[in-house]
Order: C-alpha cells, then structure tokens, then sequence
C-alpha cells in the first residue's frame, strides 16, 4: 500500500486490474485503491507475473502492507506453472488434470497481515467492509453464501443475502446444510391505516463514512470557537464583475495577506507540537454534491494574484469532480476557505481540518440596509467566520485576523 499522503495512514482496495498469472508491465496500472481523500490507481513497480493477490478487494490496509506479489523472473509468453499440464507418467495414466489458477496462493508473512485483519469463523474470513454491513443489519455471516474465490463471502453476497430477507444472527437456527434455494420471506402483517413504513436503512458510503469520522476527530480533538464579522463587498463586487469570476478567489487573496501579519493562524498543531508555516498551502472545500466534499490544496498560494487563485480553483474544483485528482493535491494544507455562501447560506460554524488550527467560511453576499457615515446605505454585506483551535489561538488573535481580512475586503482595488 503506498503512501498518499503524510496524513494518509491507510487504504482500501476497490479492484485488482491483475489476476494471479496475469503479466503485467513496469508502470502498469495493477489495482484502484480509496484513502479517506481520493481514489486513485497504482502502478505496478516492476514487470512480471503476478504471483500472488495477498490483500481482497474491500480489504483496509496500513500503508506499507504487501498487497501483491510479482515474478520478476518470469518472461512474456512462458507458461505460468498454473497452466502446465503434468508430464510425468503416473500423472498421465491417472488422469490427473493441470494445477489451475485457482490454487491456494502461499500464506503471507506475518508483516503483511492487514491492518482491520478480515475475520475469521470456523474456517471463514471476512474482511471489514463485510463484517461492518453484516454487524449493521445483524446478518449471521455463516449463513450466507460466498462467491468468491473459495467460497468467500463478498460485499455484495451480504448485500444480497439482506435484499432476499436475511434472518437476523440473533434468531436460533438448527443446523442445516446450506442451499441455493431461497424460500420467499413470509408476508409481513398489513400495517394499520396511515402506519408510517420507513425505509430500509442503507450503509453509509466510504467517503461518507471517512468524512464523519474526520469531522468527529477534529471536534474531540480541537477546542473550537468561531468568530464572525461582517465586511462591505462593494469594492469586491465591482472587480468581480471587471475580472468575471466569484467573489471567492479576491476573499482568498484578502485571507493570505492578512496571513502574513498574523502568521500564527497559518499553522499546524499536532499534541504538543506546533508548527508555524511560512508558506500558504491553502485548502479549499469543493462539494462533490450527494458524494461528499474534499479540500484539494493549492501550493504556496502566498505568490499567486487573484486571477491566479482564480485558475487554481477553478481547475482543482473541474478535476476533484471528475475524479482526477493526484494525491499531492489533497494533502500538507495550512489553511483552509470554505464557501456554502455561494448556496446562499449567512452563517456557518465550520469544522476545522486537522491538524490546522483555522478554517475561514465566507458566506452569501446580500444587500442589506446599512450605516454609511451617519446615513442609511445599501451595500452588499458578507459574513466572514473563523473557527479557530483555541489550545493555539486566542479569541483576541482571531478577531485581529478577521478584522485584517475585512480591512483588505472593503479597501481592495
């Protein structure tokens, strides 16, 4: 499993392009992996034949773990040793039939084994994506039917096994021989007039699964307080329409400005380890709609203008929804710009993305009625919210912070 990231310590398979036998070649996409921030697929290392699949599909693993095995010594067109026909006389007089691929591979070594190791029952294995939807629907795994190799039960084995009415593990069964005929589940009472019917319950997706569990890490984590100020967007408004973008990337060239004269909010904070960066590696939110968001990073953003920004985030926010995002994309962020304002949103708290110890949210830009030299004005007003770590900040710093990011918002030309 390689390394996607310094803040990536483990990944998924989704699928294997190889099979064992499979010739594959140096730099040749061999499987798809999933991290808690991208999907991406791995090249192989060296040109051969691949031996061994030591990790299954849907399997969670530290990175550094062994998934495959390749023969290097091999050469195109040999024959594997699973497609050789036996020679020897007695094997011929008997009949015997060619080793196929399907052989048990040799046991990994015992630094291999998977973080999340796939249970085990009697025999069985089950990896962790399957135990969590068996655990959650309280199906039995030992009464569903496998369809992997040697009898492997697969997610979509207990998927399936829920769909067709699974008995919960809970309930008692005599022990019985397992068979492919699956009796229609018995009609469930009629409900009574207007009873409401929910919806059967569905696992969450990985992505969601990964984002909660990020969320609820930095709020157990962090000490968390948000800030707000309002800031008058007149001047942005006018070289937003000039430039023809969002008012987002001027917000995010005012925001790393004001970094400069408050470099601590450019920080990380790890335990007892606090890092204060020179550099602005800043991370916007990008919503993938119903799939989640992600925070791709722009890289030293302190030396882009604001048509800059504007290219960057654009072309990071194209690629993070087409999929097509690298792992140096989404990884060492400093800080971090979020913007549910452009769905009309005025007020937000946001979570802060760890291990930082800011995250600044701009909201809808609406044109209120406001005091303008002792005189009702107007203006299109924003709120501007920073939640903010505060084991590493001050209310007082983020305060100072948010000012200077509106000094530079209502004075931009």
């Amino acid at each position: 499993m390689p390394q996607m990231g310094v803040s990536v310590s483990e990944g998924t398979v989704v699928e294997w392009r190889k099979q064992p036998g499979d010739w594959v070649e140096a730099d040749e996409i061999i499987c798809s992996i999933s991290t808690d921030k991208i999907d991406t697929d791995v090249e192989s290392p060296a040109s051969g034949r691949v031996a061994e699949i030591l990790v299954d599909v849907g399997t969670t693993v530290d990175v550094g773990t062994v998934m495959a095995r390749i023969a290097t010594d091999a050469r195109p067109g040999e024959a594997h040793a699973s497609e050789a026909v036996p020679t020897s006389d007695a094997a011929a007089a008997e009949g015997a039939t060619p080793a196929t691929a399907t052989a048990s591979p040799a046991p990994a070594p015992a630094a291999a084994t998977p973080r999340d190791a796939p249970g085990s029952r009697d025999g069985r294995r089950y990896s962790p994506v399957v135990q969590r939807i068996a655990a959650h629907h309280g199906v039995d795994l030992e009464r569903v039917p496998g369809t992997g190799r040697g009898g492997r039960v697969r997610k979509q084995d207990v998927l399936a096994f829920i769909e067709q009415g699974a008995p919960a593990a809970a309930e008692e069964a005599p022990l019985h021989i397992e068979s492919p005929y699956r009796p229609e589940p018995a009609a469930a009472a009629p409900p009574a007039d207007g009873a409401y019917q929910p919806p059967a319950p569905q696992p969450l997706s990985r992505m969601r699964r990964s984002i909660g569990e990020h969320m609820k890490r930095s709020l157990e984590t962090a000490a968390t307080c948000t800030t707000w100020i309002e800031a008058d967007m007149s001047a942005v408004e006018r070289t937003r329409a000039q430039l023809g973008t969002t008012a987002l990337p001027i917000v995010t060239r005012c925001a790393i400005e004001a970094l400069r004269e408050f470099p601590m909010v450019n920080a990380w904070l790890e335990g007892d380890r606090h890092t204060v960066h020179e550099e602005v590696n800043l991370g916007i939110a990008v919503s993938l709609g119903e799939d989640g968001l992600i925070v791709p990073v722009i890289r030293s953003a302190q030396d882009l203008s604001a048509e800059g920004l504007a290219k960057r985030i654009r072309d990071l926010a194209r690629r993070a929804r087409a999929g097509e995002l690298r792992p140096d994309d989404v990884q060492a962020g400093t800080f971090t710009i979020t913007n549910p304002g452009q769905y009309g949103s005025v007020m937000a708290t946001p979570v802060i993305n760890q291990p930082e110890v800011a995250i600044l949210d701009l909201e809808a830009v609406v044109k209120r009625p406001v005091v303008v030299d002792d005189a009702i004005a107007i203006r299109p007003m924003t709120i501007l919210g920073l939640s903010w770590d505060h084991r590493a900040l001050d209310g007082a710093i983020a305060a100072q912070y948010l000012a200077a990011v509106k000094r530079r918002i209502e004075g931009w030309s």
